[in-house]
C-alpha cells in the first residue's frame, strides 16, 4: 500500500443507510443530525510510536496532549464546539511504565479541561511493539453553520489563520538535537477552536480545513471537494518569526508540506472578506489573505513574481516511503 489518500477513497462507502447522516468520509469530521438546534460532529485520529512521536522528541504529557489536540483541530475546522472524547491505548509489554501512561492521560486531561471537555470512555489493550493512542472526539455545530471543504466558489479569497512551517522546523530541530522556539510548535499545538467559531458565527459561506498535512495538501482537498482551482500567493503566506535564518527552499518546503501546524485554511467570498477581517480584529486574532479561487478544473497553483507553478498534493502520506 503506497498511498493513504487513494486507500481511503477505495474504502469510502458508495451509499449510506441513515437519513441522519449529513457528511461522512471526505471532510475533517463526520456530521450528522441529532436535534432541532445542532448537528453532531465526530472524528478520530491515531498516533503511533515511531511514526508520529518518539520518546526522545516528546514527553508522555505532550504525547497525550497532542493526541487530543489533533482531533479538536478537526472539530475546529468544521466551526464546531468540542464536547467529549474517548481514548484507546495499545500498550507494549515493555518500555512504558505506569507512571508514563498516567502522564499521557494527564496531558489529555490538561487540554480537555481547557475546552471543558469530558472523557467518557475508551479502551486499553496490549500490543507486541510500540505504543498506539487513538482518540475520538464528539462535538456540535449549530444548524446551518457547518463549514465544509466543498463550500469554495470562484472569486473567493483564500485565507490562513496563522503562520505555517513552525512544526516541521521544530521536528527537524528535535531530531538534530538543536533547541529553538519552533520546538513548541511541534510538541504543543494549539487547535484553533476560537477562530473556527468566529468563522461559523460570521454567517458567511466559508470552506475550511485544518493544516495537518501542509497547506498544499489541504488546499488540494478544498479544491477537489469544491471543483475549483486554488492559487496561493507565495509572498502572502505567513511564516514564523525568524524563519529567514533558513534557506528559501527549506522555508517553502516546510510551509507548504511540513504539516502539523493546525492553523485553519479556507475560503470566503471576496464581498465578505473585509467583514471577516473585522471580526478577527475585534477578537484580537490573526487572519491572512494568501490567495484566491479560480473557475478552473481542480488543482493548486503557487503564484510568484507574475508566474504560476503547479503544486503537487504532497503533504504527509502514511503509506508512502517517499514522504
Amino acid at each position: 500500500m503506497k498511498d493513504e489518500f487513494a486507500f481511503i477513497q477505495s474504502i469510502t462507502p458508495a451509499y449510506s443507510f441513515r437519513d441522519e447522516l449529513i457528511n461522512g468520509i471526505g471532510d475533517d469530521a463526520a456530521l450528522y443530525r441529532i436535534g432541532a438546534e445542532c448537528d453532531e460532529i465526530a472524528c478520530t485520529d491515531t498516533m503511533v510510536e515511531g511514526i508520529h512521536f518518539k520518546k526522545d522528541t516528546m514527553t508522555p504529557f505532550q504525547i497525550g496532549r497532542k493526541a487530543l489536540a489533533v482531533n479538536i483541530s478537526d472539530v475546529a475546522a468544521m466551526g464546531g464546539i468540542p464536547l467529549f472524547y474517548l481514548v484507546s491505548l495499545s500498550v507494549p509489554n515493555s518500555g512504558w511504565s505506569t507512571r508514563q501512561l498516567k502522564e499521557i492521560y494527564r496531558g489529555l486531561k490538561a487540554l480537555g479541561d481547557e475546552f471543558q471537555m469530558d472523557m467518557i470512555g475508551g479502551d486499553t489493550v496490549s500490543t507486541r511493539s510500540d505504543l498506539h493512542i487513538s482518540v475520538t472526539v464528539i462535538g456540535k455545530i449549530e444548524k446551518g453553520r457547518r463549514l465544509l471543504r466543498s463550500n469554495a466558489r470562484p472569486g473567493d479569497v483564500v485565507f490562513l489563520t496563522g503562520p505555517v512551517g513552525g512544526s516541521a522546523a521544530g521536528l527537524s530541530s528535535l531530531l538534530s538535537g538543536e533547541t529553538n522556539s519552533y520546538i513548541s510548535y511541534h510538541q504543543e499545538p494549539n487547535p484553533r477552536v476560537k477562530q473556527g467559531r468566529i468563522l461559523a458565527k460570521s454567517d458567511c459561506r466559508i470552506s475550511l480545513n485544518d493544516v495537518s498535512d501542509g497547506i498544499a495538501s489541504e488546499s488540494h482537498e478544498i479544491s477537489e471537494a469544491s471543483g475549483v482551482s486554488i492559487v496561493l500567493e507565495q509572498d502572502l503566506i505567513p511564516a514564523p518569526e525568524g524563519f529567514d535564518a533558513y534557506s528559501s527552499f527549506q522555508r517553502l518546503e516546510w510551509m507548504l508540506n511540513g504539516g502539523e501546524d493546525y492553523e485553519l485554511i479556507g475560503t470566503v467570498a471576496e464581498a465578505d472578506w473585509k467583514n471577516v477581517e473585522k471580526l478577527f480584529l475585534e477578537q484580537k486574532e490573526s487572519i491572512y489573505r494568501i490567495g484566491y479561487v479560480e473557475d478552473k478544473k481542480p488543482g493548486v497553483w503557487m503564484s510568484y513574481k507574475d508566474q504560476k507553478f503547479k503544486l503537487d498534493k504532497k503533504g504527509y502520506n502514511h503509506f508512502s516511503s517517499k514522504e
